[in-house]
């Protein structure tokens, strides 16, 4: 953003170009980390274009929506702009409990079926706006033939173990994804097949090196690389966690990615005094 709080295009294009060098397997686009769900249905296109115009990696655009209608519209405009696929955020209309698996079932679907798009289910703690889905639910929704994978962000141990499992009972392989920042190496050590993840917005040489040595079964030294990234990630998803995307621009304006480390409200700046944590961290990660 801008001191205005417009889209600031010429950092975007910096950040695409810069983490574009790692060993990555796509790009989540206006997604949380990157106030998508706060940007005008405008400006996610553009987004989208811009991005699509530089990378050559799979594109997996944030679905947020308010209803269905909407929700394939905003598919349609993102799938035109460059996206590959959808991330599909949960609806406010999923909160509450017991939810009946025909509701998510029947949102998914239609987008489904309307834009034939590669589709990542997301199971995201309540506590930042989302849900998780009982295993009837998420069994139900594997049966849309578009849905390719589950980002699973409960930021629960045990709910992430007790999810893998249910994957693993499918009729057919469905990915996971972790989404959880604060057990990244541990859920890949579990079975997750890559991440989609906020912290991957920072140190991504380091967590793809991380993960490569996983799947090499090199634990002690993925162990080494995670120990190292720990006081970064306990520096951005501090409480409260909603606050880790002013955090993270702070982290990359310091390391000269972006110009500028504004959110859009009612997002609020971080403090000075946090903005020296945020700078020791990347110091003791090597970052800075």
């Amino acid at each position: 953003m801008k001191e205005d709080f417009s889209v600031d295009e010429d950092s975007l294009t910096n950040y695409m170009k810069w983490i574009s060098k790692f060993e990555i397997g796509g790009l989540a686009i206006n997604v949380d980390t990157g106030e998508g769900p706060h940007l005008f249905p405008e400006e996610r296109v553009q987004v989208l274009k811009i991005v699509s115009g530089i990378v050559n990696v799979p594109i997996v655009a944030g679905l947020t929506s308010r209803f269905t209608a909407e929700a394939v519209q905003m598919a349609l405009d993102a799938k035109k702009a460059g996206a590959d696929g959808l991330l599909m955020f949960p609806l406010p209309a999923f909160g509450g409990q017991p939810l009946d698996p025909n509701l998510p079932y029947q949102y998914h679907k239609t987008v489904a079926e309307k834009t034939d798009m590669p589709m990542v289910l997301f199971q995201l703690q309540p506590a930042l706006g989302g849900i998780e889905f009982t295993p009837e639910c998420l069994m139900k929704l594997i049966e849309i033939e578009q849905v390719v994978a589950l980002k699973e962000a409960s930021f629960d141990a045990r709910k992430y173990s007790d999810t893998l499992r249910t994957l693993r009972q499918a009729s057919r392989k469905i990915n996971m994804l972790t989404g959880n920042d604060n057990f990244i190496l541990e859920s890949f050590i579990l079975g997750a097949e890559g991440a989609l993840i906020g912290f991957g917005t920072l140190a991504t040489d380091l967590q793809a090196e991380m993960f490569e040595l996983v799947q090499k079964k090199r634990f002690d030294e993925a162990r080494e690389i995670s120990n190292r990234l720990q006081p970064l990630v306990d520096a951005i998803f501090a409480p409260p966690v909603r606050d880790y995307r002013a955090r993270t621009k702070e982290a990359l304006l310091m390391q000269g990615v972006i110009k500028h480390a504004y959110v859009r409200p009612p997002l609020l700046p971080v403090s000075e005094s946090e903005q020296s944590r945020i700078r020791n961290a990347l110091k003791k990660a090597g970052q800075l």
